[in-house]
């Protein structure tokens, strides 16, 4: 997502505000030490209240780790004061959702299945990497770093034993078929990632900030980045509504040319 103010892995920020969270068992702020410290898995798990078993014969911590998706929130839109905004689980359902509705120009193309398997996943390293946004000063290298080394860690360690390892050996591979995006299945859920972000940088514009203007007009410069020509109707769809929004409140808003473009 794009630029939002300094993640940590609990969803705080570089000035020190955090959401609030549910209390849960692999789910906690993480200490003031593992901040400072390189990252790692390791310096993320020694964070939570129970430190998920070694090689483990049931699903369960691996379910227990997911939740962490449920309460991260996306943390490019925290920098317009969207404090209770969308989580990443929510980013990816609907993205999986979306990969179901393909037109049938693409559906009889593409194994749809299999994309909305990699809507699921392709965040999945976010549960203990957290939502890096490009402002983090995290650089594209060390990213890829970390939730390279997550994934590792929860196909092989958590989920490694459980059904022989077939499932954490999917997982895996699907996460590094999105990853290296050369598949049409993966450019596709690449493009679904996109027009998933214009739909909530719509909505939350219609919502507005306490009744007052919002504009998040720099988000929708991703449409220029989606390859399909099916997704980028969408987008233009999206993207039309957003400038009849604005004409109808008689407001100038940011990238409303991008329409055009498409």
């Amino acid at each position: 997502m794009s630029a939002p103010l300094p993640l940590t892995d609990t969803g705080a920020t570089a000035n020190g505000t955090a959401e609030p969270k549910l209390d849960a068992v692999y789910s906690a702020p993480p200490t003031e030490a593992a901040l400072t410290e390189p990252w790692s898995v390791q310096s993320v798990l020694s964070t939570l209240p129970i430190t998920p078993p070694t090689a483990p014969t049931t699903p369960i911590p691996f379910l227990h780790l997911l939740e962490r998706l449920k309460t991260t929130k996306r943390e490019g839109w925290r920098r317009f004061g969207i404090a209770s905004g969308e989580s990443i689980s929510d980013h990816m359902y609907r993205m999986s959702i979306i990969t179901m509705l393909a037109p049938p120009s693409l559906s009889s193309k593409l194994n749809i299945p299999h994309c909305t398997k990699m809507a699921l996943i392709h965040d999945m390293a976010e549960a203990l990497v957290g939502d890096i946004t490009p402002i983090d000063g995290v650089t594209k290298e060390e990213k890829s770093r970390r939730e390279a080394e997550t994934i590792e860690y929860l196909s092989r360690e958590l989920l490694g034993v459980w059904g022989g390892g077939k499932q954490g050996v999917e997982i895996r591979e699907v996460w590094e078929e999105y990853e290296e995006g050369k598949t049409r299945e993966s450019v596709f859920v690449h493009d679904v990632d996109k027009i998933e972000l214009l739909l909530q940088m719509v909505e939350y514009e219609r919502r507005g900030q306490e009744g007052g203007k919002l504009d998040l007009g720099e988000f929708a410069h991703v449409a220029r980045k989606i390859q399909g020509v099916e997704v980028r109707e969408w987008a233009r769809e999206v993207l039309k509504e957003r400038e009849e929004f604005w004409k109808g409140r008689g407001e100038e808003a940011t990238m409303l040319g991008v329409v055009n473009e498409l």
